[in-house]
């Protein structure tokens, strides 16, 4: 879904339909056609997987003692399921393309809305999606003001490079950052080229402290 020539894997014909369906904005680059459908979709995509995710997501092991969330120790549990268990959905999957993608947007909506907010933005021709999760402070509510986490991911397949991939992703994820107000982000990038093994895929890079915050997953 990155870039290059899998953009025009698209049927004109299906893009046509689904504008005609109101899914998808009625003209310029293919976006969801209003925030309801952004997120009515891809639950809907996701639904089997949700439920079988009602007996491992659970508040207590994933909120730090003040109330606040630890993002990283999601995101940790989030690598070591999509290794043990993502291939297996992802081939019975109807959409392999986007497979990775939607485990993870099933992943996070079952431990973000016990406590917080969730916000799905979709750059499909870019083969990216974002999500903006929005988390009270410690004593507070989300009425009262929240902590931004950005979570970016992208897929990559045998003609993308994981280096230049990351490079792009760390830049686009910062930009979004700045747009949102964010102190922190995660950009998330899975390696679908063929013959790497799971073990290979799954690594872990922290920032720099005197580099944007944004720590690299890859899965």
């Amino acid at each position: 879904m990155i870039g290059g020539s899998r953009n025009c894997e698209y049927s004109p014909r299906d893009i046509e339909y689904l504008r005609d369906l109101g899914l998808i904005a009625p003209s310029g680059p293919i976006a969801m056609a209003n925030p309801i459908y952004a997120e009515v979709i891809p639950r809907e995509l996701t639904v089997a997987q949700e439920s079988e995710l009602e007996t491992l997501v659970f508040p207590h092991w994933y909120v730090r003692p003040d109330g606040a969330l630890d993002l990283p120790k999601l995101l940790s549990a989030f690598q070591a399921y999509f290794r043990e268990d993502s291939d297996a959905w992802i081939d019975r999957s109807e959409h392999r393309e986007a497979g990775p993608q939607l485990v993870l947007q099933s992943y996070f909506p079952r431990a973000v809305n016990s406590g917080g907010r969730i916000t799905r933005e979709y750059a499909v021709a870019r083969g990216r999606s974002d999500l903006v999760i929005e988390w009270p402070p410690p004593g507070r509510t989300l009425a009262s003001g929240a902590v931004k986490h950005v979570i970016e991911c992208k897929v990559g397949g045998d003609k993308s490079g994981l280096e230049a991939v990351i490079a792009k992703g760390k830049l686009q994820t910062a930009g979004y950052m700045d747009a949102c107000s964010a102190a922190r982000g995660h950009f998330v990038v899975f390696d679908m080229r063929s013959g790497r093994s799971r073990e290979a895929r799954i690594f872990r890079r922290d920032p720099r402290p005197d580099k944007v915050r944004i720590t690299v997953w890859g899965m």
